[in-house]
C-alpha cells in the first residue's frame, strides 16, 4: 500500500508547484484512510523513512526538515487521528528522483525539491549583499537585524534591467559564529524565488558552519514576536532626534541639523567587507553625523563660537571655533555632575571619531582585507552611540525638558539595543 500512496504524495509534492504536502483526508478517494492497516502503513513508511509529515502549524508546507522519525512517530500515535496532518516523501526517496533534473540551474529551488525545509535558512558572506546595496536599480533596506532587496518599481519589467535581475527577497535577516563573526541570513523559501543567475551568485557566497539567527530575526520570523531590542544604528538616529525636541522644548534651534530619523544613511551600518577603504568611508560619514552635524546657533548667547588670535604682525584675526570645541566649553559651562566620567567619555568620543577621519587624510592607506576591521568598528559604534546616549541625558536635565519630556521609545529608554 505505501508504495501506491508515496506515488501520490510524490505527484502532489512535485505538482504543485510550491513542494506542498498531501493531506490524508485528500487520500480518501483512492484509501480507507479510516483502517488501522492504513494507518500502519503511514506509520511504517514514516519509521523506514519512505515518508515524512508534518503535524502543526501550516502542515501544506514542510517548514523545518530537521526533525528525527522518532519525533514524528510519537506525534504519530499522540494524535487521536491525524487526518489534518500532511505527508511529503522522506527525502531519502526524493534524492534518486529524476524530477530533480528541473532545478538543476536553481540551487536553492533543488534543495527544496530535495526535501530542505521551507525555514530551513542559509547563511552567507556579508559581501554578497554590495551588489544590491551599491545598485540604485535595487531597494535595499535594513535595519542590521531584518532586511529586503527589491527591484525599484521604475525597473520593474523594463527592458533597462534584464528579466533576471528582476529580483526580490522578501526578507534576510543576519547570524553570528561563536566568536561574533557576522552572516547574512536567507530562509531557502526565499532564496528559491530569486532567479536561477542570483540563486548562483548567493550559492557561491555561501558559508557554512555552526552560524546562529540573530535572536531577533529569530524572534520576529520564526517565533512571530516583534523582537525584543532595536538595532544600535536606529537608537542612535533616535537619540540625535531626541535631542532635536529637547533643543526647542529649551527654546533653542536644533542642535543638529539633522536627526537622519526620517531617512538613515544607507551605509550607516555594519560594514559588509572588512577593508580599511570601507572603514575610512563609515568614519567619514558618522562624523558627518555627530561632529560636523552640530547647529553652532544652538549655542549662541551661551558661549563664543568664535575666537580673537593675534597674528605675528599684531593685527587681530576673528576664527570661527570647532564644533567640538564649542560643544565642550557650553557642556562644562551649564553642566556639573558628581562623576565627570560620562562627559569626559562623551567628548573622547567626539575627538576620537574626528581624529579618525582626519588620518586618511595624511598618509596613504593600500586596500587591506583584515577581519579585524570588523571588530573595531563595532567598538567605535558603541562609543558613538553612547555619547550621543550621554548628550541626550545631559539636555534631560534642563527644566523645560524635565516639566514637559518627550516621549521616548521603551527601549531606547532601558537601553534594549543590539550592538551586533
Amino acid at each position: 500500500m505505501i508504495e501506491e500512496v508515496l506515488e501520490e504524495i510524490q505527484n502532489q509534492y512535485f505538482g504543485s508547484g510550491n513542494f506542498n504536502g498531501m493531506p490524508i483526508y485528500r487520500l480518501a478517494d483512492n484509501f480507507d484512510i479510516e483502517s488501522d492497516g492504513f494507518r500502519s502503513a503511514i506509520r511504517a513508511g514514516i519509521e523506514n523513512e519512505i515518508i515524512t509529515a508534518t503535524f502543526h502549524g501550516n502542515t501544506h508546507i514542510r517548514a523545518f526538515s530537521g526533525f528525527k522519525k522518532e519525533q514524528l512517530l510519537e506525534w504519530f500515535d499522540s494524535e487521536k487521528y491525524p487526518a489534518h496532518i500532511c505527508l511529503y516523501p522522506h527525502q531519502n526517496v526524493l534524492k534518486g528522483s529524476k524530477l530533480l533534473d528541473k532545478y538543476k540551474d536553481s540551487p536553492y529551488e533543488l534543495e527544496l525539491a530535495k526535501g530542505a525545509g521551507q525555514l530551513d535558512y542559509r547563511t552567507f558572506d556579508l559581501s554578497v549583499l554590495e551588489y544590491y546595496r551599491n545598485d540604485p536599480r535595487y531597494s535595499y533596506e535594513t535595519d542590521f537585524i531584518h532586511g529586503s532587496i527589491s527591484i525599484e518599481s521604475e525597473y520593474f519589467e523594463s527592458e533597462l534591467v534584464p528579466e533576471s535581475d528582476q529580483i526580490l527577497l522578501k526578507t534576510f535577516g543576519f547570524a553570528y559564529d561563536k566568536d561574533f563573526g557576522r552572516y547574512v541570513a536567507v530562509f531557502i523559501r526565499y532564496l528559491s524565488d530569486l532567479s536561477p543567475e542570483h540563486q548562483k551568485v548567493w550559492a557561491a557566497k555561501e558559508i557554512k558552519g555552526d552560524i546562529k539567527l540573530h535572536p531577533d530575526y529569530y524572534a520576529s520570523s520564526i517565533q512571530g514576536s516583534w523582537g525584543t531590542k532595536i538595532s544600535i544604528f536606529q537608537a542612535f538616529v533616535e537619540e540625535l532626534e531626541l535631542i532635536n525636541k529637547m533643543s526647542k522644548l529649551i527654546g533653542k534651534p536644533e542642535l543638529f541639523r539633522n536627526s537622519y530619523c526620517a531617512q538613515r544613511p544607507v551605509e550607516f551600518g555594519f560594514l559588509l567587507r572588512p577593508t580599511v577603504s570601507e572603514f575610512n568611508d563609515f568614519v567619514l560619514l558618522i562624523d558627518k553625523m555627530m561632529s560636523d552635524n552640530i547647529n553652532k546657533k544652538f549655542f549662541e548667547d551661551d558661549v563664543p563660537t568664535e575666537s580673537d588670535e593675534e597674528r605675528d604682525d599684531g593685527k587681530i584675526i576673528v576664527r570661527a571655533k570647532g564644533t567640538i570645541q564649542i560643544l565642550e566649553s557650553w557642556v562644562n559651562k551649564y553642566f556639573h555632575p558628581q562623576d565627570p566620567e560620562p562627559i569626559d567619555q562623551m567628548m573622547m568620543t567626539f575627538k576620537k571619531v574626528r581624529r579618525l577621519r582626519q588620518q586618511p587624510a595624511h598618509k596613504v592607506n593600500t586596500n587591506v582585507f583584515d577581519q579585524g576591521i570588523f571588530k573595531k568598528q563595532r567598538e567605535l559604534v558603541i562609543d558613538a552611540y553612547d555619547a550621543v546616549r550621554t548628550l541626550r541625558m545631559i539636555l534631560a536635565n534642563h527644566p523645560n525638558v524635565k516639566n514637559n519630556p518627550p516621549d521616548i521609545n521603551e527601549r531606547l529608554f532601558k537601553g534594549e539595543i543590539w550592538d551586533i
